[in-house]
This record gives C-alpha cells, sequence and structure tokens, in this order.
C-alpha cells in the first residue's frame, strides 16, 4: 500500500515513519520544507495554500494526516480546517481510498480554541469525497512532560491537582495506525488512550521521583467550564485497547529509574 503522510517531521510522524516502512507500506511524506532522506520519498506541501497537493496525492492509496498547527486562531484554521478541506478534495480527486485523520480525545468536550479547529477539521474529513476515519489519541508523555517543565519555571509545580490525563506512547499510536491503514475506511471516530488514568499531582509526584527534585506541587485551580471538562476527564477515554506503556515507563526511559541514581 502506497500512503502519503502529511506533517511526517512532528513528533508522531518521526514515530509512524519506520513503523509504516517496517510494516511494509511504501512512505511518501510531506513536509514544508524540502528535506534529504535515502530512507523516505519526501515531498514539499503548503496545506495553507494547497502549494504541492496535487503532486502529493498522485499515485497513493491512502492519506495519513497528521500535519497541524497548533495554538487556535486564524493561522490554525488556515492549516487545520481549510487545508484538511484543501488535502480531502485533492485527494478525491486523486481517487484516493482512505483518508484517516489523527486528531485529540475530547476535541469534542474540552473548551479549548485548538481543540475546536481539530473538531471542524474532523467535520471537513467526515464530509470530503475520500471514505475516512479519524483516530482521536490521548495526549503523549513528551507533551506532558514538556508541560510540567513549562509549569515549573517559576519553582514549585503549578498546576490543578485533580485534573486527569492519559498518556499514550507516540509509538503505540503509529502501531495502532498502521492496524487501521490496513483495515481501510471505517467511516467513524475511533479513540486510544494510554493504560492508566492519572490525576495531575501523581503524575507531578511520579515526575520529581524520576528526575531527583524536591520542586512542591502548588495547586491552582482552574476556573469555569475548562477547569470541570479537565477534572472530570475531558482529556480521557475509555475506549479499548490501548496503549500498554505507561508514565512511569517513559519517565523511566527519559530520566532513569530512580533506584539506579
Amino acid at each position: 500500500m502506497r500512503v502519503l503522510v502529511t506533517g511526517a517531521g512532528g513528533t508522531l510522524g518521526r514515530a509512524v515513519l519506520p513503523r509504516l516502512r517496517s510494516d511494509g507500506f511504501t512512505v511518501r511524506a510531506t513536509s514544508r520544507r524540502p528535506r534529504h532522506d535515502p530512507t523516505t520519498d519526501w515531498v514539499v506541501v503548503d496545506l495553507a495554500t494547497g502549494a504541492g497537493l496535487a503532486e502529493a496525492v498522485a499515485g497513493v492509496d491512502a492519506v495519513l494526516h497528521l500535519a497541524s498547527r497548533p495554538g487556535g486562531g486564524a493561522p490554525t484554521h488556515r492549516v487545520d480546517v481549510l487545508g484538511t478541506r484543501r488535502l480531502a478534495l485533492a485527494a478525491g480527486h486523486a481517487g484516493v481510498a482512505h483518508l484517516l485523520y489523527v486528531s485529540i480525545v475530547g476535541v469534542d468536550r474540552v473548551p479549548i480554541p485548538y481543540y475546536r479547529q481539530k473538531l471542524a477539521a474532523e467535520q471537513v474529513v467526515a464530509a470530503g469525497p475520500v471514505p475516512w476515519t479519524v483516530l482521536r489519541a490521548t495526549q503523549f508523555p513528551v507533551f506532558l512532560d514538556r508541560l510540567l517543565r513549562a509549569a515549573s519555571r517559576l519553582g514549585p509545580v503549578l498546576g490543578d491537582p485533580a485534573v486527569l490525563a492519559q498518556p499514550v506512547d507516540q509509538h503505540e499510536v503509529a502501531a495502532r495506525l498502521a492496524e487501521l491503514l490496513t483495515t481501510g475506511p471505517l467511516t467513524g471516530v475511533q479513540e486510544y488512550g494510554g493504560p492508566q488514568v492519572l490525576r495531575f499531582d501523581d503524575a507531578v509526584r511520579a515526575w520529581r521521583v524520576a528526575r531527583g527534585s524536591r520542586r512542591p506541587l502548588l495547586p491552582v485551580r482552574l476556573p469555569g467550564r475548562l477547569g470541570r471538562e479537565l477534572r472530570a476527564g475531558g482529556l480521557t477515554t475509555s475506549a479499548v485497547p490501548t496503549g500498554r506503556r505507561t508514565w512511569a515507563d517513559h519517565l523511566a526511559d527519559t530520566y532513569g529509574r530512580p533506584d539506579r541514581r
């Protein structure tokens, strides 16, 4: 199967490319700037303008759409919504048989501007001319790690202790995407999360131990609907199957086992 992967240079893309190649897929990858990689056919595509799209989708059987511009606002809308529409139309014109779009668990519940754009992009895919599947994944542990680093820049770790998260390893998401490409279009939304739901304070405690840090958690309760949704599990899913790698596994790989320090 010939697969076009958009946004292939991102966190998930870097896990997806070797997984697809090892599973026997022929891969073409997109980026906004030229890349030179003997293992992958890279093509230059700009979703915000549509430049390069027609050439990129020519001759492929499926499109795995990872590209996104986080943040919300007009730049995100141009890439995530209008760019997804351009991609879907180009893929339909080229006779692509499956458009697999990667979204985020909670886009339909958590009131974050970026999530509204992702939900709109899902709707574009569902209304488009190409048979489709949407996979919503929970947050990657590398993102939670970065969030904790940012939240502790002033010393204590700032955060709402009762917020719930369900980290899922990006390599396991890559494996799930390979399965969905093999299965073919499902004309529906699937969800995929990590093996355990964590409270923010529990995630912080494990992170502190792994890093050998004594920085305390300074509780800051998130207000309004956003806080309510995050505390109620808006970023989590009960869908099965789940990934197997835990937050503790990520911390051990990143910082080493605490008992080996």
